[in-house]
């Protein structure tokens, strides 16, 4: 991601003639607790979920100083609010970008820019993510997730999709170091 961010960045700049939105919208959640996730599992997950976050966003200012207002959106999720023993990498690189977004915001005001920075934090989402979780048929697997979320049912793809457009448009201009959840209900538990 060191080397990668920019190049990419600089790409899809020059194809849409600037950029004043960036969506940071990676992860991979492997289970595992404190004592039995593998080291190397650690590293990769806060490469992808973390390190991607940091370079991206970094990339991304250098160019969006240019293209203000603006808005960087990083997908964290609710496990990143709230723990469960058995992800301990997924959860501590979701926390992570939660305060990598805080840190952000507060870069870009007190900077003087015109950039907003916020964080998305999804139940779960009826995504490829979610294979791996449970046992049983997709739709069995789903039904047992869909009984932890007080409003009863997963996400789907654009129920996320919607919170990130009304934080990439100018609408959201007052919000800014925030966490928009949408999570069901499970936070209010």
């Amino acid at each position: 991601f060191r080397s990668a961010a920019r190049p990419i960045i600089d790409a899809a700049a020059a194809a849409m003639g600037g950029l004043s939105v960036l969506v940071n919208n990676a992860g991979i959640a492997p289970m595992g607790t404190i004592e039995d996730m593998p080291t190397d599992i650690w590293d990769r997950t806060m490469a992808i979920n973390v390190d991607s976050v940091f370079f991206g966003s970094r990339a991304a200012l250098r160019v969006m100083r240019d293209h203000m207002p603006g808005s960087i959106i990083t997908i964290s999720s609710i496990a990143g609010l709230i723990a469960s023993a058995n992800f301990v990498g997924y959860n501590t690189s979701k926390a992570a970008v939660w305060m990598l977004s805080k840190s952000i915001a507060l870069h870009c005001a007190r900077e003087g820019l015109d950039i907003r920075c916020n964080s998305v934090h999804p139940t779960f989402v009826n995504t490829p993510l979610l294979d791996g979780i449970g046992r049983g048929t997709q739709d069995e697997r789903l039904a047992k997730l869909a009984r932890q979320i007080p409003i009863g049912r997963v996400a789907e793809p654009d129920d996320i999709a919607y919170g990130v457009l009304y934080l990439a448009s100018d609408e959201s201009r007052m919000m800014t170091g925030a966490e928009l959840k949408l999570d069901g209900g499970i936070s209010a538990m």
